[in-house]
């Protein structure tokens, strides 16, 4: 920001002799103008943007309020030309004295400043792989943390939301994923900082976890850069193997008057459908033939026509199926959620002093009683120069996120939408005394509802203290401290009238305390050698030291309900866990540019790690790059055509040591072991003195072009990444006395392309529409795997050499035949039998290409913006379906989807769901194909249209600029899914995903808000 805004003030010193040539007083005057330039998106001043009157050397510069005043010869109309650096150019027709232009940023502009590791480049000098987003292009998106914000915004990461409740874990993949039981989340950087996205969360909520990226505010982020091949994350060594994520938050400007800022937004939001069941009568009706062909197909069962569970009353039936009454759960589950949010912030600074003050709110609830989602934030970042060659600064973000949180996953006791969802739609919520009782093994809804106890509080800093010095003119030394601490306080009360605390109540706490010191220090050497040579060279060190203690107590039996406080139990238990984990680490970085056409620069991280064994502790992390600017070639610098042709490549490796235990490598022993009453100590973990890093090759090669004065331009990479030494929990023999153990034992390849393309398609007479489409492509690979490995519910997901990860394991269903009503699988090994070995992969969660498409279009005070994202070819397992099919694993009484009416029920059907027979028999095995569906979806994930006051009226208002708008997510799905979400998954758990259970939807939202700047 100072560089950029130093860079704008030189310009404007420059051209102000032009500005006061072209106003001479000798001039023959015809016309003035006055006028103000600002930011089409943001409504800001532009300080020192060019107006020059076209065919002429006639023009003026605007001041620190963004406005300019010219004399001129030139009667009216005539044409003005406009400059800003990081603006597209503009030529307006004037007709009148007074004139308002607006100039639009282009992401792919040269000059625009992009953050890399440890500082930054101007695009035109990249060598590796970088995104950046404006985070103001998506803020209105009402989730709980940016990074879901992001979905089809970035080419190549892929970001799923597999759940509407607000605040908990997104999945994000940059370039695929590396790992099989390590992390394969990036690292994300916050002002320098590295703070944690891995859940704190231990009380279990159906599989799903809170993320603690919903703990950063999303208004208070200026930039957001992914850094994407090893070129750009190699400085980040041992974190960099999942890619990095660069936040760099809002800051103040030195000799800036105050500025204060206001967004209040309000909406609603709700399910956009629910899953279509049966009604009671044929819910009935499907119980009844379930009866009889399991009695067909085992007579020893007894289970004939005259037995039948739904015959008249008077024969000791429950009554004919169509006397059944329908009893609708779902419509009292979900319900219309309310979404508030509330942001002040101030910006300014002397000539010495910047800062930037801001507070915000934000209230959610989901669609699912009684969820809901609230985060107060509160940042401070102030930067101060002591003198022309020191500056200190510090980075302070205070958060508080607060979640009334419920089991919307799998799991029957407590769980939300199991009862809702899975209790059969005749059965009455209430017993014969007119009591509410649960029902087929599940909560009473309206018990659950009324009673649920489950929250949890997190109290979150985010921190950083800098002090940069300029030792020489080319010389800068910087040395920071960051600290990233999380107290995250949970608990649940089960009471009596729930099935978990059916025996006297149940309650739970737990508390979980996460630090990370941070130390750093880096010396940047930058200087330029005559006209041609450039060079640069940066050395540091990280010092970083994690450190999370967890305290967990249980009670039970109370007294009556009253009593939830764990002193008050009867029985108590409780646990307690503490680990740390160190790593020092020491890079350095040389580039050189030659004449503005050649580019190279070669990097070194070292990091040693205590997670690892005694001689395995340092990995060494390299990378080289190269970029040549074509377009600087005399044989393209006048081809008018090309306004920017450079070609890039790059190799290197970087590493990760993520989501292994900080102990992993060392044999451990617990003190928890009472032998006889007496206290005793056992072994808990096996050794592996030779566990070492995790390692991943990648190779980019890139190419970015523009076209027609920057007004089309793309960036297309391929790139090849190779997983080593892959970190892997192997299962050893029980006689062992151990469990598993951690070793390197599996190899992983992701490759694939990207592709930006962005376009201005049309600026003219004061409407500007505006393109940006990006598409990827990961193929994903197991290279290397000993011993295939099974997860997710029923062993649904099978990680297998030669297959990708994530790969769905199944009975492949052919048909159902006509004559029978059953169903025919593929019969894999040809012994005539459906066994466990007829079980094979059919597709995986990897689509077979994502992105997404924004337009833009602004007409004078409005704008109106589209932003739509997609994939195509993946897998979605549905096993709600399943459930609401073939009964799960308790009673047919839960065969209630709506889809059961398509079933065979006579000689000659033809159709794709087989007659009731009970489970896991032949014809609702779990695992079959049939509920293996296509993942596919184009959604409409924001339509946004603002109009933006004008700057006379928001005057008067005493306002500097003033803006209403109204939003609107998720407003239309196109799928192939007969689920609610194809993005559903019931689990965090990264090799359990893409299995739908339990899971409510993205909701449709609508809001309304208001900004205003003084």
């Amino acid at each position: 920001m100072k560089k950029k805004f130093l860079l704008q003030l030189w310009v404007s010193i420059l051209l102000i002799p032009l500005g006061i040539a072209a106003q001479s007083p000798e001039a023959t005057i015809n016309a003035t103008l006055s006028g103000i330039v600002s930011d089409e998106k943001t409504r800001e001043p532009l300080i020192g943007a060019s107006i020059q009157i076209k065919g002429t050397t006639n023009g003026a510069i605007t001041n620190a309020d963004g406005k300019f005043y010219l004399k001129t010869g030139q009667k009216l109309p005539f044409t003005l030309i406009v400059n800003y650096i990081g603006y597209d150019t503009r030529e307006v027709l004037v007709n009148t004295n007074t004139i308002e232009i607006r100039l639009l940023a282009n992401a792919k502009q040269l000059s625009e400043i992009v953050v890399v590791g440890y500082g930054t480049q101007e695009r035109k000098n990249l060598i590796g792989s970088v995104s950046k987003v404006d985070p103001s292009e998506v803020s209105a998106i009402p989730v709980g943390s940016f990074d879901a914000q992001l979905q089809g915004k970035v080419s190549g990461v892929q970001i799923s939301s597999p759940t509407g409740v607000p605040g908990e874990t997104v999945n994000v993949r940059v370039r695929g994923a590396t790992s099989i039981n390590a992390d394969n989340d990036p690292l994300y950087v916050v002002d320098g900082v590295f703070v944690n996205s891995n859940s704190l969360q231990t009380i279990s909520t159906g599989g799903k976890s809170s993320s603690p990226i919903t703990d950063i505010n999303p208004s208070d982020i200026q930039s957001i850069e992914v850094l994407k091949d090893a070129e750009a994350t190699a400085l980040y060594g041992s974190r960099g193997a999942n890619g990095v994520i660069l936040i760099t938050t809002k800051r103040g400007n030195f000799d800036q008057a105050p500025k204060v800022n206001f967004n209040a937004s309000y909406g609603q939001a709700k399910a956009v459908k629910l899953w279509e069941l049966t009604t009671g009568p044929e819910h009935a009706q499907l119980v009844n033939e379930w009866w009889i062909n399991t009695g067909k197909d085992t007579p020893s069962l007894n289970r004939t026509e005259a037995n039948r569970p739904f015959r008249p009353v008077s024969e000791g039936g429950r009554g004919l199926p169509e006397e059944q009454q329908t009893y609708d759960r779902l419509g009292e589950a979900f319900r219309t959620a309310t979404l508030q949010n509330y942001d002040l912030s101030v910006t300014g600074g002397t000539k010495t002093t910047k800062y930037y003050i801001g507070g915000g709110y934000n209230d959610q609830e989901a669609i699912l009683k009684p969820i809901t989602f609230n985060r107060a934030s509160f940042k401070v970042n102030l930067d101060q120069k002591i003198n022309e060659r020191v500056q200190v600064g510090v980075s302070n973000t205070f958060t508080r996120t607060y979640r009334n949180q419920a089991r919307a996953g799998d799991g029957p006791q407590g769980g939300l939408l199991q009862a809702a969802l899975h209790t059969p739609t005749y059965l009455s919520p209430y017993n014969e005394q007119g009591v509410l009782v649960g029902r087929a093994g599940f909560d009473n809804l309206t018990l659950l509802l009324e009673n649920y106890d489950v929250n949890s509080t997190s109290l979150r800093y985010i921190g950083n203290l800098y002090a940069e010095a300029e030792l020489l003119s080319n010389l800068k030394l910087r040395t920071s401290w960051g600290v990233d601490y999380n107290n995250y306080n949970e608990s649940e009360y089960w009471n009596t009238f729930l099935l978990l605390g059916a025996q006297g109540g149940l309650a739970t706490s737990s508390i979980s305390q996460f630090s990370s010191l941070l130390n750093e220090q880096t010396l940047t050497y930058r200087k330029k050698f005559g006209t041609k040579h450039s060079f640069g060279l940066i050395v540091g060190n990280t010092l970083q030291s994690d450190v999370l203690t967890r305290t967990y107590a249980e009670g039970r039996g109370f007294a009556n309900n009253s009593f939830k406080i764990i002193s008050s139990a009867a029985t108590t238990t409780s646990t307690q866990s503490w680990s740390k984990s160190n790593l020092a680490s020491f890079f350095a970085k040389a580039d050189y540019v030659f004449n503005s056409k050649y580019l190279v620069d070669f990097s070194l991280r070292a990091d040693g790690s205590s997670r690892f064994g005694a001689d395995r502790k340092w990995g060494y992390f390299p990378a080289v790059g190269g970029a040549w600017r074509i377009k600087q070639e005399d044989f393209l610098k006048d081809v008018k055509f090309i306004s920017d042709l450079k070609l890039r490549a790059s190799y290197g490796i970087v590493g990760n040591q993520n989501g292994i235990g900080n102990f992993a490598a060392q044999g451990l022993w617990t003190g928890g072991a009472p032998y006889q009453g007496n206290p005793g100590i056992a072994p808990q973990q096996l050794a592996n003195p030779d566990l070492r890093w995790e390692k991943t090759n990648q190779f980019n090669i890139g190419i970015d072009a523009a076209v027609l004065e920057g007004k089309l331009s793309f960036e297309l990479n391929y790139y090849n990444k190779y997983t080593r030494d892959g970190l892997l929990q192997l299962a050893l023999p029980s006689t062992t006395g151990f469990a598993n153990y951690w070793s390197n034992a599996a190899e992983i390849s992701n490759k694939g392309f990207e592709l930006n393309i962005n376009s201005v398609n049309y600026d003219r007479g004061g409407l500007t529409w505006t393109t940006s489409f990006n598409i990827a492509r990961n193929v994903n690979n197991i290279e290397k795997l000993e011993n295939p490995l099974r997860y997710g519910s029923r062993e649904l997901i099978l990680q297998q050499q030669g297959t990708p990860l994530y790969s769905f394991w199944v009975y492949k269903q052919l048909s159902v035949d006509p004559q029978t009503g059953n169903v025919v699988y593929e019969d894999v090994n040809k012994d005539g039998q459906i066994t466990v070995a007829d079980r094979q992969i059919v597709g995986s969660i990897w689509p077979k290409f994502f992105g997404g498409l924004t337009n833009n279009v602004s007409y004078k005070n409005f704008e109106l913006s589209a932003f739509l994202s997609f994939q195509y070819g993946n897998k979605i397992y549905n096993h709600n379906k399943f459930f609401g099919e073939g009964g799960g694993a308790r009673d047919a009484a839960r065969i209630i989807f709506a889809s059961n009416n398509a079933r065979w029920q006579k000689p000659g059907d033809i159709t794709d769901v087989p007659r009731p027979d009970g489970v896991n028999v032949n014809n609702y095995r779990d695992g079959g194909s049939r509920w293996l569906e296509d993942g596919s979806f184009l959604r409409l994930r924001s339509l946004n249209l603002s109009y933006n006051l004008p700057k006379e009226i928001a005057r008067k208002l005493r306002a500097d600029g003033l803006k209403v708008y109204v939003n609107g997510t998720n407003l239309f799905l196109l799928t192939k899914y007969t689920g609610l979400d194809p993005e559903s998954s019931a689990s965090s758990e990264q090799n359990a995903q893409g299995i739908d259970l339990g899971t409510p939807p993205q909701p449709r939202s609508y809001q309304v808000g208001i900004s205003v700047t003084l």
